[in-house]
C-alpha cells in the first residue's frame, strides 16, 4: 500500500500494493496545513501514547483493576493530574454506628485494647458494621480511663498543693513553743534605733506578705544576699495573727544584718481594726459563695460531663491561696505605709537572684505600677498571657468593658509607687470588680487576685524588663537551669512550689540554695534539700 498526499493537502491517495488502482480522496479542509505543523501533532501523540502506556504499567505493577476505557483512563488521570488519588468508597454503615448516639445504659463492654480488637476481628468473620462498633466500643474505653486517670491526677495535685506539709507544720509549732519559752525568739523587730529606717525613703523599701515561714525566709535571704548594699535594704513582712509568734522567732535567731527586718501581723496596723475593712468583707462574701456553690472537690469531680481541664481550673479555684488574706492584702499598700513613696511587692514563693535597687530608679511616666507583660516572649507556654486568658468574655459585663487581646501583667515581683498610687482610684475600682464578681456567683474570673487586679490597674502599668521576673517554674519545667539562673527574679508560681514533694527537682535546688540545713529548727522537723 502506498500513501500520496497532494501538494495542497487537500487529498490523500492510497494505493493497494497488488497494483489495483483504486484511491480514496480525503477532503482535509479548505485551511492549509504546513507540513512542520503535521510533524509535530505526530511527535506530541507519540509521547502521549508512551504517557498512557506507562501509567498503565505502574496501576498494574501495583495490584490494581486494568483500565480498557476512557472512562476508567479518566478516572485514574484526574485524581493524579490534580494530586490526590482515588479514593474507594468508605461502606456506609460504618459511619451510621460511628455517629449514633453512645447509651450511657449499654452494659456490653468491647474490647479493652488494641491487641484484644485485633485478636477478635481474626477469630471471627466481622462485617463492616460489627468492625465499627467494637471499634466505637474500644475508643468510648480508652477515652472513659483516660479521663478518670487524668482527674484523679488533677485532684492529687489540688490536695499536695493545698495541704500543709508535715515539715511545715512541725517547724511552725517548734517556732512558737521557742517564742514562748526563749526570750532571744521575742526581740522587737527592728531594733528601736532602727524602727526611723522604716520611714525613711533613701532606703529600698520591699514588702512580703506571707504565713509561711520558710517561704518567708528564702525571700528574704535571696534579697538580703544579693544585695550590693544590703545596709539600705529595708524589709517589711506582713503575716496572720496566727503565723506571728513564729516568724518573729525565726527573724529573731536568725538576723540578716545589716539589713533592716521588721515583722508586722495585720492586727497591729490601726487601719486594720478601725472600721470596714472592703477586702475582709468581700472574702468572707467569697468564701460563703464558694462553699454554696462549688460543694468542694468531692462535687467538682463528681461531675462527669465536664472536661479534665475544666476540673483542673475549678479546683485550683477552691485552692486556699486564691482567697488568701495575704494574697488581697497588697491592694492596701498605700494605707499600710502612708509615709512611703515606692515599694517592691514580692510574693513567698520567689527567689531574688540580684541586686533590686536599680528597681528604684526606673522612671515609671506617673504610672503605679511596674510590671513585666506576659503577652510576649520566647516561651509562649508561659509567655502568651492577654485578658482574655484570665477573664470570662462570654459575661456581657466583661465583653462590653474590656479588650479580650490586651495584653496581661504578672504579680510577683512589682514596683509600686505609691505616691502616685493615693491621687488614683485603684483601690475602689478593686473593691468594685470583687462584689461585681461575687454578685454573678464568680462568673466574671474564677481565680485570685489577679483579674481583679488587671483591672483595676488598667492604664496605671508600666512595663518593665522581663530580666525582673521570669514565671512559670511552678507549673511547668520547659525552663532551663542556665535561662533560670540569668534570670533576676525567678517565680514558682503554679501549683508545684518548691517547698512541696511534688516541686520539679531540677528546679528545687534555686530555692534550697538559701536554706540552711544544718539549723537545728530544720533538722529536727526533718526538712531536707532533696
Amino acid at each position: 500500500m502506498q500513501l500520496h498526499i497532494s501538494p495542497s493537502l487537500r487529498h490523500i491517495t492510497v494505493l493497494p500494493a497488488k497494483g489495483f488502482r483504486e484511491f480514496c480522496k480525503v477532503k482535509i479542509g479548505s485551511r492549509r496545513l504546513s507540513y512542520r505543523m503535521v510533524f509535530y501533532s505526530l511527535l506530541f501523540l507519540t509521547f502521549l501514547l508512551r504517557f498512557v502506556f506507562v501509567l498503565t504499567a505502574v496501576d498494574a505493577i501495583d495490584g490494581e483493576n486494568k483500565c480498557s476505557s476512557i472512562g476508567c483512563l479518566g478516572k485514574r488521570l484526574g485524581p493524579r493530574i490534580l494530586g490526590r488519588r482515588y479514593e474507594q468508597d468508605v461502606p456506609e454503615v460504618i459511619y451510621q454506628v460511628l455517629e449514633e448516639d453512645t447509651n450511657p445504659e449499654e452494659k456490653e463492654r468491647g474490647p479493652e485494647t488494641l491487641e484484644e480488637f485485633v485478636a477478635e476481628m481474626k477469630s471471627e468473620v466481622a462485617d463492616a458494621k460489627t468492625f465499627a462498633m467494637k471499634l466505637k466500643s474500644m475508643v468510648r474505653f480508652l477515652e472513659e480511663r483516660s479521663r478518670s486517670a487524668k482527674i484523679q491526677e488533677y485532684l492529687y495535685r489540688h490536695v499536695a498543693s493545698s495541704s500543709i506539709p508535715k515539715q511545715l507544720h512541725c517547724l511552725t509549732l517548734r517556732l512558737a513553743n521557742e517564742h514562748s519559752t526563749n526570750a532571744n525568739a521575742r526581740l522587737q523587730l527592728p531594733s528601736p534605733e532602727l524602727v526611723p529606717s522604716l520611714v525613711d525613703n533613701s532606703l529600698f523599701h520591699s514588702v512580703l506578705a506571707s504565713d509561711n515561714v520558710l517561704a518567708a525566709s528564702v525571700v528574704a535571704s535571696s534579697l538580703v544576699h544579693n544585695s550590693l548594699q544590703p545596709e539600705k535594704v529595708v524589709l517589711h513582712i506582713i503575716t496572720d495573727r496566727k503565723t506571728y509568734a513564729p516568724m518573729q522567732a525565726w527573724f529573731s535567731l536568725h538576723p540578716l544584718a545589716p539589713a533592716i527586718i521588721e515583722v508586722k501581723a495585720l492586727h497591729h496596723f490601726d487601719w486594720f481594726t478601725k472600721g470596714k475593712v472592703p477586702v475582709l468583707e468581700a472574702m468572707e462574701k467569697d468564701q460563703k459563695v464558694r462553699a454554696h456553690f462549688r460543694g468542694g472537690s468531692s462535687a467538682i469531680v463528681a461531675i462527669n460531663t465536664d472536661r479534665p481541664k475544666v476540673i483542673a481550673a475549678k479546683l485550683q479555684a477552691l485552692s486556699p491561696k486564691y482567697n488568701s488574706l495575704m494574697n488581697h492584702i497588697r491592694i492596701n499598700l498605700p494605707e499600710m505605709f502612708p509615709s512611703l513613696n515606692k515599694v517592691v511587692f514580692l510574693d513567698d514563693d520567689i527567689v531574688v537572684q540580684t541586686d533590686l535597687s536599680p528597681l528604684w530608679d526606673i522612671d515609671m511616666n506617673g504610672k503605679v505600677n511596674g510590671a513585666v507583660e506576659t503577652c510576649r516572649g520566647e516561651d509562649k507556654y508561659v509567655m502568651s498571657k492577654r485578658l482574655k486568658s484570665y477573664l470570662n468574655f462570654s459575661h456581657p459585663l466583661i465583653a462590653t468593658n474590656f479588650d479580650p487581646n490586651e495584653c496581661a501583667w504578672a504579680y510577683g515581683m512589682n514596683i509600686f509607687d505609691l505616691e502616685q498610687w493615693r491621687k488614683t482610684n485603684i483601690s475602689q475600682t478593686y473593691y468594685y470588680w470583687i462584689e461585681e464578681n461575687l454578685k454573678s456567683d464568680l462568673s466574671l474570673w474564677q481565680l485570685g487576685t489577679l483579674p481583679p487586679g488587671l483591672i483595676a490597674f488598667r492604664g496605671h502599668v508600666h512595663a518593665i524588663n522581663p530580666f525582673w521576673h521570669m514565671l512559670g517554674l511552678g507549673y511547668q519545667d520547659n525552663t532551663t537551669i542556665a535561662d533560670a539562673e540569668a534570670a533576676g527574679v525567678v517565680h514558682f508560681n503554679g501549683r508545684a512550689k518548691p517547698w512541696l514533694d511534688i516541686a520539679f527537682p531540677e528546679l528545687r535546688p534555686l530555692w534550697t540554695k538559701y536554706l540552711d540545713f544544718s539549723d537545728r529548727f530544720l533538722k529536727s522537723c526533718h526538712i531536707r534539700a532533696s
